[in-house]
């Protein structure tokens, strides 16, 4: 298995967001990051958003990996490859009750 970074813990939420980011391809809105070193992020889904409820209900913690694909290999993946912005792109697993994300950054996350 390839080594695991972590990167955040993501928390679906109802209520509006302070300062967020709006992913409109997603459609997602997204705060708290960058608000503090504890790597929390909070996310709010458009109505018409079509991920699977899973991502839009359950919490997950994301971890980075320099592998993507092969590190999907054999898992129950919930949301194949997916790129929410450019230069880094993402995928989610159920591990038993665990919904994982993981990210493959092309280049430095700071320059995506």
């Amino acid at each position: 298995m390839q080594e695991l970074r972590f990167h955040h813990v993501g928390i679906p939420t109802s209520n509006k967001l302070p300062n967020e980011d709006y992913n409109e391809s997603l459609k997602l809105h997204a705060a708290g990051y960058f608000d503090s070193p504890y790597a929390i992020e909070w996310h709010n889904f458009d109505d018409d958003n079509e991920l699977p409820d899973i991502i839009k209900q359950v919490p997950h913690v994301a971890f980075v990996v320099d592998d993507l694909e092969a590190a999907l290999e054999g898992k129950q993946v919930i949301l194949a490859l997916e790129s929410p912005s450019e230069g880094v792109t993402v995928a989610f697993i159920l591990d038993g009750r665990n919904l994982i994300e993981l990210m493959q950054f092309d280049r430095p996350e700071q320059e995506v």
